[in-house]
């Protein structure tokens, strides 16, 4: 997150983790967290905005996805279950899920 997405979001928070996609029949679709709807383009950059904000896990802040990668490679594992605080059109709300494999990066 960032002051521009903030705006394109509807929001002033500034930190956290934008969830653009959620893989359909992942663990995070399962806990119901919601992916973006609306492309909108930044510093030439595309996002899909509209989703949640994850803005903490296991009560710990996230400020940026640097801090989610290296809070679940210090922590967690795949089939550990994990609070999530999201914030999602204003309000913060929690999720909890069982963490799955991490998927592979698409192909070039």
């Amino acid at each position: 997150m960032n002051y521009q997405l903030a705006q394109a979001q509807g929001t002033n928070i500034t930190y956290g983790v934008l969830v653009q996609r959620v893989i359909q029949g992942g663990p995070a679709a399962g806990a119901g967290i919601r992916g973006g709807s609306q492309t909108v383009t930044i510093q030439e950059q595309e996002y899909l905005v509209g989703g949640d904000i994850m803005v903490s896990i296991n009560g710990k802040r996230v400020s940026n996805n640097d801090d989610l990668a290296t809070y679940l490679e210090e922590n967690e594992t795949a089939g550990m279950k994990v609070e999530l605080g999201l914030l999602r059109s204003g309000t913060l709300t929690n999720v909890s899920l069982v963490l799955g494999a991490r998927p592979p990066p698409p192909s070039s």
